[in-house]
């Protein structure tokens, strides 16, 4: 009934007449006896910036399948990137009695006592387990794919300023451009503004691109949900996707599969990352003293119909649309 490890060991027949008898006799777990007796709580908390289909539901979709597995439960929280929330939420979560924490995509530096797993953390903190993406290899790939297809002259769209990936994601992009001899232009760069989840701050990243006039045949998109919006701005100032200009986003969502066209992209193992960060976390609880900086996982690319060769006309078309 606890979900312990233990429970599966029971033979099949014997559980089923167990749960009959707590339905017969409406039986439910006393939690906080349990609690007060074992001095422990089970319980986790995770911080998130918003709750949305993209990058953090699926590593708490991760999170939630490895605590269900092991008998935890989790309260979760959102600060929408209020500095406030970000400040008082851990120690609200704290006074709930959560045994660990676990971040996403978002800043820690407080100093509670319990264990933190930071997804996406690339702060060396004191008493903080990172799960980080290898960027330099994220970059490696969708440049060299870019680069392989025959495009010179690429456009990129940052994330925003709050985003724990921002900085370390662009300095592996620049550093990788300059290794296949890839000029990284100020006019064909444009940075997300704004704290909307939704494709309309890659829509008007790629606008500020268009509107510079300056020429380019594909783009490397922060995440997925701004590569969608950037596509629709392509496509209302003429230019096809990928006929005219390819498309590479990052993290593979749900949707990036059925986007039409298909959208290719880095695939960020999100849902795995909340995993790790789960067991991370639940380890660290069993032995506090043992902590790793950094847990570093791989990306993977994958090629859809959103990339194509540059056509011959389009490095000139796609400086500033049809027409």
């Amino acid at each position: 009934m606890n979900r312990t490890p233990l429970s599966d060991m029971i033979p099949k027949s014997t559980q089923e007449r167990i749960w009959a008898a707590a339905r017969e006799f409406n039986y439910r777990p006393n939690l906080i006896a349990r609690s007060l007796r074992q001095q422990r709580t089970y319980s986790i908390g995770v911080l998130l910036p918003e709750f949305s289909d993209g990058y953090s539901g699926l590593v708490l979709s991760g999170i939630e399948d490895y605590m269900l597995a092991n008998g935890y439960a989790w309260l979760a929280a959102s600060h929408r990137h209020k500095e406030e929330l970000i400040r008082e939420y851990p120690q609200l979560l704290y006074t709930r009695a959560v045994e660990g924490l676990i971040t996403i995509d978002t800043p820690y530096d407080e100093d509670l006592p319990f264990a933190v797993v930071s997804v996406s953390g690339h702060k060396r903190v004191a008493g903080v387990t990172n799960i980080v993406l290898n960027h330099d290899h994220a970059a490696t790939l969708a440049i060299g794919h870019l680069h392989e297809l025959g495009h010179r002259q690429i456009a990129f769209i940052k994330g925003q300023s709050f985003s724990s990936d921002t900085a370390v994601r662009w300095q592996s992009i620049r550093k990788v451009c300059k290794s296949f001899g890839i000029s990284v232009e100020a006019q064909l760069t444009a940075q997300m503004e704004g704290e909307s989840p939704s494709p309309e701050v890659g829509y008007a990243a790629a606008k500020r691109i268009l509107a510079s006039k300056a020429r380019f045949t594909a783009l490397f998109a922060f995440n997925d949900v701004s590569a969608i919006g950037a596509i629709r701005a392509f496509e209302e100032a003429g230019l096809h996707v990928p006929a005219d200009v390819s498309v590479v986003g990052f993290d593979d969502i749900y949707g990036a599969a059925f986007h039409i066209p298909a959208l290719t992209t880095i695939r960020q193992p999100l849902a795995k990352m909340g995993a790790l960060a789960a067991e991370t976390l639940i380890a660290r609880i069993a032995s506090p003293e043992k902590c790793s900086a950094d847990v570093e996982v791989e990306p993977e690319l994958i090629v859809r119909e959103s990339t194509a060769k540059p056509a011959v006309a389009s490095s000139s078309a796609a400086a500033s649309g049809r027409g």
